[in-house]
Protein backbone atom coordinates (compact mmCIF):
# COMPACT_ATOMS: atom_id res chain seq x y z
CA UNK A 1 0.00 0.00 0.00
CA UNK A 2 1.74 3.21 -0.99
CA UNK A 3 0.36 6.09 0.50
CA UNK A 4 1.00 9.79 -0.10
CA UNK A 5 -0.74 11.99 2.92
CA UNK A 6 -1.59 15.80 1.97
CA UNK A 7 -3.30 18.63 4.56
CA UNK A 8 -2.44 22.33 5.37
CA UNK A 9 -1.05 22.58 8.28
CA UNK A 10 -3.13 22.09 11.15
CA UNK A 11 -4.92 19.60 9.35
CA UNK A 12 -4.13 16.94 11.67
CA UNK A 13 -2.13 15.54 9.03
CA UNK A 14 0.88 13.70 11.52
CA UNK A 15 -1.97 12.53 14.09
CA UNK A 16 -3.34 10.44 11.50
CA UNK A 17 -0.35 9.70 9.72
CA UNK A 18 1.02 8.02 12.75
CA UNK A 19 -2.36 5.89 13.26
CA UNK A 20 -2.30 4.72 9.91
CA UNK A 21 1.42 3.76 9.61
CA UNK A 22 0.58 1.62 12.64
CA UNK A 23 -2.53 0.05 11.70
CA UNK A 24 -1.30 -1.11 8.03
CA UNK A 25 2.25 -1.71 9.31
CA UNK A 26 4.22 0.85 6.54
CA UNK A 27 6.74 3.18 7.12
CA UNK A 28 5.73 6.93 7.58
CA UNK A 29 8.35 8.58 5.61
CA UNK A 30 8.44 12.47 6.12
CA UNK A 31 10.90 14.76 4.18
CA UNK A 32 12.78 16.52 7.70
CA UNK A 33 13.46 12.31 8.31
CA UNK A 34 14.76 10.80 4.61
CA UNK A 35 17.18 14.28 4.88
CA UNK A 36 18.09 14.11 8.50
CA UNK A 37 18.88 10.71 8.26
CA UNK A 38 20.61 11.17 4.62
CA UNK A 39 22.52 13.26 6.34
CA UNK A 40 23.69 11.56 9.54
CA UNK A 41 24.25 8.36 7.18
CA UNK A 42 26.60 11.07 4.51
CA UNK A 43 25.31 9.68 1.71
CA UNK A 44 26.93 11.89 -1.21
CA UNK A 45 23.33 13.22 -1.97
CA UNK A 46 23.22 13.70 2.60
CA UNK A 47 25.96 15.77 2.21
CA UNK A 48 25.09 17.83 -1.09
CA UNK A 49 21.74 18.32 0.60
CA UNK A 50 23.60 20.09 4.24
CA UNK A 51 25.66 22.25 1.80
CA UNK A 52 22.61 23.99 0.63
CA UNK A 53 20.74 23.74 4.03
CA UNK A 54 24.53 25.49 5.65
CA UNK A 55 24.00 27.72 3.71
CA UNK A 56 20.67 28.73 4.30
CA UNK A 57 19.42 27.73 0.48
CA UNK A 58 16.40 25.43 -0.50
CA UNK A 59 17.73 22.03 -1.60
CA UNK A 60 17.09 21.36 -4.90
CA UNK A 61 14.58 19.15 -6.87
CA UNK A 62 16.87 16.43 -8.17
CA UNK A 63 18.75 16.31 -4.70
CA UNK A 64 15.16 16.08 -2.43
CA UNK A 65 14.00 13.28 -5.39
CA UNK A 66 17.37 11.30 -5.08
CA UNK A 67 17.31 11.31 -1.39
CA UNK A 68 13.31 10.35 -1.49
CA UNK A 69 14.65 7.32 -4.22
CA UNK A 70 17.46 6.24 -1.71
CA UNK A 71 14.63 6.24 1.07
CA UNK A 72 11.86 3.95 -1.33
CA UNK A 73 14.61 1.45 -2.36
CA UNK A 74 15.27 0.18 1.23
CA UNK A 75 13.80 -3.12 2.68
CA UNK A 76 11.11 -1.66 5.06
CA UNK A 77 9.03 -0.13 2.02
CA UNK A 78 8.75 -3.21 0.00
CA UNK A 79 5.55 -3.80 1.20
CA UNK A 80 4.36 0.04 0.91
CA UNK A 81 4.94 3.49 2.67
CA UNK A 82 2.97 6.53 3.66
CA UNK A 83 5.16 9.95 2.25
CA UNK A 84 4.28 12.83 4.02
CA UNK A 85 5.61 16.34 2.88
CA UNK A 86 6.60 14.67 -0.74
CA UNK A 87 5.71 15.40 -3.20
CA UNK A 88 4.70 19.36 -2.98
CA UNK A 89 5.07 20.29 -6.45
CA UNK A 90 3.73 18.56 -9.71
CA UNK A 91 7.26 18.55 -11.28
CA UNK A 92 8.19 16.12 -7.88
CA UNK A 93 4.87 14.12 -8.91
CA UNK A 94 6.01 13.39 -11.90
CA UNK A 95 9.65 12.44 -10.41
CA UNK A 96 7.88 10.66 -8.14
CA UNK A 97 5.38 8.75 -10.37
CA UNK A 98 8.53 8.02 -13.12
CA UNK A 99 10.56 6.42 -10.14
CA UNK A 100 8.22 4.28 -8.55
CA UNK A 101 7.84 2.83 -12.30
CA UNK A 102 11.11 2.03 -12.56
CA UNK A 103 10.32 -0.95 -9.91
CA UNK A 104 7.19 -1.60 -11.01
CA UNK A 105 5.34 0.32 -8.57
CA UNK A 106 2.92 3.16 -8.15
CA UNK A 107 0.28 5.57 -5.61
CA UNK A 108 -2.45 3.65 -4.82
CA UNK A 109 -4.34 6.39 -3.04
CA UNK A 110 -3.32 10.23 -2.20
CA UNK A 111 -5.43 11.14 1.06
CA UNK A 112 -6.38 14.47 1.39
CA UNK A 113 -7.42 15.77 4.73
CA UNK A 114 -9.63 19.13 4.19
CA UNK A 115 -10.21 21.60 6.78
CA UNK A 116 -11.53 25.20 6.33
CA UNK A 117 -9.03 27.54 7.02
CA UNK A 118 -10.59 29.26 9.97
CA UNK A 119 -10.69 26.34 11.99
CA UNK A 120 -7.05 25.67 10.50
CA UNK A 121 -6.21 29.06 12.06
CA UNK A 122 -8.14 27.92 15.69
CA UNK A 123 -5.64 25.24 15.46
CA UNK A 124 -2.90 26.36 14.80
CA UNK A 125 -2.91 29.95 17.33
CA UNK A 126 -3.93 27.65 20.04
CA UNK A 127 -0.49 25.75 20.29
CA UNK A 128 1.62 25.55 22.95
CA UNK A 129 4.88 23.39 23.28
CA UNK A 130 7.19 22.57 25.91
CA UNK A 131 10.34 24.04 26.22
CA UNK A 132 12.13 20.54 27.69
CA UNK A 133 10.56 18.04 26.26
CA UNK A 134 8.83 19.64 23.16
CA UNK A 135 5.27 17.91 23.67
CA UNK A 136 2.56 19.85 21.98
CA UNK A 137 -0.67 20.79 23.73
CA UNK A 138 -3.60 23.34 22.67
CA UNK A 139 -5.46 25.63 24.51
CA UNK A 140 -8.87 24.78 23.44
CA UNK A 141 -8.42 20.88 21.74
CA UNK A 142 -5.77 19.20 23.83
CA UNK A 143 -4.91 21.87 27.08
CA UNK A 144 -2.64 20.75 29.78
CA UNK A 145 -3.94 20.46 33.30
CA UNK A 146 -1.72 23.04 34.59
CA UNK A 147 -2.29 26.18 32.19
CA UNK A 148 1.23 26.78 31.08
CA UNK A 149 2.50 23.57 32.27
CA UNK A 150 3.83 20.43 30.96
CA UNK A 151 2.16 17.60 31.96
CA UNK A 152 5.01 15.05 30.85
CA UNK A 153 7.86 17.10 32.33
CA UNK A 154 6.98 20.32 34.05
CA UNK A 155 8.00 22.22 31.58
CA UNK A 156 6.99 26.18 30.45
CA UNK A 157 4.52 26.09 27.60
CA UNK A 158 5.20 28.59 25.07
CA UNK A 159 3.59 29.81 21.85
CA UNK A 160 5.40 30.16 18.68
CA UNK A 161 6.62 33.76 17.14
CA UNK A 162 5.26 32.31 13.91
CA UNK A 163 1.82 30.61 15.52
CA UNK A 164 0.46 34.07 15.36
CA UNK A 165 -2.44 34.92 13.76
CA UNK A 166 -1.67 37.20 11.29
CA UNK A 167 1.70 34.91 10.12
CA UNK A 168 -0.67 31.75 10.25
CA UNK A 169 -2.51 33.36 8.08
CA UNK A 170 -0.70 34.31 5.75
CA UNK A 171 1.21 30.83 5.67
CA UNK A 172 -1.64 28.95 5.11
CA UNK A 173 -2.22 31.36 2.22
CA UNK A 174 0.64 30.49 0.40
CA UNK A 175 0.21 26.28 1.16
CA UNK A 176 -3.58 26.83 0.19
CA UNK A 177 -2.19 28.37 -3.69
CA UNK A 178 0.81 26.19 -3.52
CA UNK A 179 -0.62 23.13 -3.06
CA UNK A 180 -4.05 23.18 -5.60
CA UNK A 181 -2.01 22.57 -9.01
CA UNK A 182 -0.71 19.71 -6.97
CA UNK A 183 -4.59 18.35 -6.02
CA UNK A 184 -5.39 19.12 -9.91
CA UNK A 185 -2.50 16.52 -10.92
CA UNK A 186 -3.13 13.94 -8.73
CA UNK A 187 -7.09 14.24 -9.20
CA UNK A 188 -6.50 14.03 -12.63
CA UNK A 189 -5.43 10.58 -12.01
CA UNK A 190 -8.31 9.46 -9.93
CA UNK A 191 -5.51 8.65 -7.40
CA UNK A 192 -7.32 12.05 -4.99
CA UNK A 193 -9.33 10.53 -2.06
CA UNK A 194 -10.35 13.62 -0.12
CA UNK A 195 -11.87 12.84 3.87
CA UNK A 196 -13.14 15.72 5.58
CA UNK A 197 -10.88 16.38 8.72
CA UNK A 198 -13.05 18.24 10.69
CA UNK A 199 -14.58 15.41 12.39
CA UNK A 200 -13.28 13.21 15.92
CA UNK A 201 -10.27 12.46 15.37
CA UNK A 202 -11.35 8.88 15.64
CA UNK A 203 -13.90 9.74 12.36
CA UNK A 204 -11.35 11.19 10.41
CA UNK A 205 -9.24 7.70 11.05
CA UNK A 206 -12.46 5.28 10.18
CA UNK A 207 -12.79 7.25 7.30
CA UNK A 208 -8.92 7.17 6.24
CA UNK A 209 -8.74 3.54 6.53
CA UNK A 210 -11.98 2.67 4.77
CA UNK A 211 -11.25 4.95 1.87
CA UNK A 212 -7.44 2.76 1.86
CA UNK A 213 -9.62 -0.93 2.30
CA UNK A 214 -11.72 0.10 -0.62
CA UNK A 215 -14.75 0.20 1.23
CA UNK A 216 -15.93 3.91 0.51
Amino acid sequence: MNLVFMGLPGAGKGTQAERIVEHFEIPHISTGDMFRSAIKEETPLGIEAKSYMDRGELVPDEVTIGIVNERLAKDDCKHGFLLDGFPRTVAQAEALENMLALSDRGIDHVIYINVKKDLLLARLTGRRICKDCGSTYHTEFNPPKVSDVCDKCGGELYQRHDDNAETVGKRLDVNIKQQQSLLDFYQDRGLLRTVDGEKHIDQVFSNISNLVKGQE
